[in-house]
């Protein structure tokens, strides 16, 4: 075969590889590389196995620097946001063995490890991946059915949680609103800040939104919504919209505001959203480790989803960096404790 590793691809032939692969997701899209080249500390780049103008396989790493004012690569990670993408057969399990060779090679130089974070089954290419040093790790999620008529995607919910949100829904205190306009991104990451802050975990810079509103939003691949008490804002979520499938990306709420569940309720309306929109899936956007203690895991557990391990694999680069790297994390964390509050999802 004769496979060459490419950086560049026409945007409408990868357009169209993703769009048509059972596996393609919205982080594969090049509408999802754009909004991460303009975010501050992500550098994403492109590769890709091709014979011909045939697209083999695709890679998609997203060099994130975690923190400044030290040494790039004791901080740097590359992460392949809803994992790798091969055509099915021999032909393209033989490009994706070639393609992560070559990537490995080179990656060493920049980053302390690569993580895929599949979204989809990966166990056919497994057998590839462990072959070329990536270690497999079970990660959870949850994903909810919301081709449903909306009776039943609400009757899935677990009987507690709807008595609470009917409850809260019947007050009408808290109004779920969508953003209008660019500036208002700014609010939605305040809530944000806030919220990882408590839970002891960074956060990436603002540009991510604004890119993500100026990218996505006029081709309607992402919604973007606020939760308003009077004239308060105290809930934030931004979900992605792909192929029938809305992500939930990221959400926060003000914890002194729980009373009136609004985490709760911005859940409830992108359900229901879905719902009545014709969109197939909900994807909680992960549940942890099976074997770890996960506070958000009971949270989106009683949304009556159903719950897979589509795992995570991971290939260090430098095993050594890598460790003292960790210590450095952990003081972040430390620091970001100082901070705030333990954070428990509802």
């Amino acid at each position: 075969m004769n496979i060459a590793i490419v950086h560049t691809l026409p945007e409408e032939a990868w357009r169209h590889f993703v769009d048509e692969h059972p596996a393609g997701n919205v982080f594969h899209t090049p509408e999802m590389f754009q909004v991460f080249e303009c975010t501050q500390d992500h550098q994403p780049e492109l590769w890709a196995a091709t014979e011909g103008e045939r697209i083999l396989a695709l890679l998609l790493p997203v060099r994130i620097t975690l923190l400044s004012g030290v040494p790039r690569l004791f901080s740097t990670r590359d992460v392949v946001y809803g994992g790798v993408l091969c055509a099915p057969g021999p032909a393209g399990e033989e490009a994706l063995t070639r393609l992560l060779r070559t990537y490995q090679c080179e990656a060493k130089g920049y980053t302390l490890f690569t993580e895929l974070r599949n979204l989809s089954d990966s166990n056919v290419l497994q057998p590839i991946l462990l072959g070329n040093d990536y270690t497999y790790e079970d990660h959870l999620n949850y994903l909810i059915d919301v081709s449903l008529h909306i009776d039943q995607v609400w009757g899935n919910i677990h009987a507690s949680a709807r008595k609470k949100i009917k409850k809260a829904l019947d007050k009408h205190q808290l109004d779920v609103i969508e953003i209008q306009d660019r500036s208002e991104v700014a609010i939605g990451y305040a809530i944000f800040q806030k919220t990882y802050v408590t839970a002891h975990v960074p956060l990436a810079d603002c540009s991510l939104f604004e890119a993500a509103y100026d990218v996505l939003q006029p081709k309607g691949m992402v919604k973007f919504l606020l939760g308003r008490v009077d004239d308060k804002y105290v809930a934030a979520s931004v979900a992605l919209l792909y192929k029938g499938v809305i992500y939930g990306w990221y959400r926060g709420f003000d914890r002194t505001y729980s009373a009136y569940l609004p985490n709760d309720l911005m859940v409830w309306h992108i359900l229901k959203w879905g719902a009545e929109n014709g969109y197939r899936t909900f994807d909680f956007g992960g549940a942890g480790k099976p074997n770890e203690r996960y506070g958000p895991r009971q949270f989106k557990a009683k949304f009556g989803g159903h719950l897979v391990n589509f795992g995570r694999s991971t290939c260090v680069h430098h095993s050594h960096l890598l460790r003292v790297s960790q210590v450095g994390y952990q003081l972040f964390r430390y620091f970001l404790r100082d901070q705030g509050q333990e954070y428990n999802d509802q």
